[in-house]
């Protein structure tokens, strides 16, 4: 068991890159590029983008120079390797596909454009276009893309400025604005009650269930993709220390895996409830050992 870097070669940003990988565990992985100070930011789900420049003192610090193909079928073998396919998207394919979606709404365009605006913004880092997209695709494979839990899923991080509770509310205000005089006013208010309901996933109907269940959903994808999430969540919250950060994302993540059931709905259960289980457990573990990555409170997920 090693953590494995092969030759660079793959051009990017004026140099080429090699790949930084572990056939153990991503944790070794992780904890090896804190050591090399290697930033959060060249994560990418089963490895670390790594530019030439660096690969002589990775090799001195310890990582195994091996070719690329070996380092593709140790990876694979360690059940560690994540294919295309099962990524984030990325966020141009998050935008086509949040796009599309909106077309079934049959709501105005102008809406659409000033949402994704703001689903955009440079600031966001996890709760972006990407967010979104993984909440619509959430929602359809719960069987709830009923029109008023779409358009909350829409709007339920549309405003975002990293405080909890008024985020939400000032999303909900939004929903009342924009949607008034297109939707009836029954179902205005509908769409804003259950963007509120994101402030503590606590939800006691089913439409609410559905929604959180989709914003959640996150939480119970493959570890690679849910490190993603991770490490994006505190990029969101770069301005706070590492030791604030520790203390609010860990009472965040007992809160969630005190809740039984974590999802909602039978069918989210089925779908995310074990994984979500084991990946809130291992970030938990590794914020105990004091394992926090380089660049708030946090608010939810």
């Amino acid at each position: 068991m090693a953590v494995l870097i092969d030759p660079p070669r793959w051009p990017a940003h004026g140099t080429v890159f090699g790949h930084l990988v572990s056939d153990a565990s991503l944790e070794e992985l992780h904890a090896f590029a804190r050591l090399a100070g290697i930033p959060a930011r060249a994560f990418d789900h089963d490895h670390y983008d790594v530019p030439a420049s660096r690969y002589d003192d990775l090799v001195t610090l310890g990582a195994l120079p091996v070719p690329e193909r070996e380092l593709v079928r140790r990876l694979a073998d360690a059940g560690l390797r994540v294919r295309p396919s099962a990524k984030t998207p990325t966020r141009a394919d998050a935008g086509r596909s949040v796009s599309q979606a909106w077309a079934r709404l049959r709501m105005p365009r102008t809406l659409r454009d000033d949402l994704l605006l703001r689903w955009s913004e440079p600031h966001r880092h996890y709760h972006d276009v990407r967010h979104l997209a993984q909440c619509l695709v959430a929602l359809d494979r719960l069987g709830g893309a009923e029109p008023v839990v779409e358009l909350a899923v829409w709007f339920h991080d549309a405003v975002y400025r990293g405080i909890a509770g008024e985020d939400e509310e000032a999303s909900a205000r939004l929903a009342e604005v924009s949607l008034a005089g297109l939707l009836p006013d029954a179902d205005v208010t509908e769409v804003a009650r259950l963007v509120r309901i994101t402030v503590d996933h606590d939800p006691h109907d089913e439409r609410g269930s559905l929604l959180s269940d989709a914003d959640l959903s996150i939480l119970g994808q493959i570890p690679g993709r849910y490190h993603v999430y991770a490490r994006d969540v505190r990029l969101d919250y770069d301005h706070i220390d590492d030791e604030t950060w520790r203390l609010g994302r860990s009472d965040i993540l007992r809160t969630l895996l005190g809740r039984d059931p974590l999802f909602r709905t039978e069918r989210g259960r089925d779908l995310w409830e074990e994984r979500a289980r084991a990946n809130l457990t291992g970030e938990l573990a590794s914020l105990d050992e004091g394992d926090t990555p380089n660049p708030g409170t946090p608010e939810g997920p």
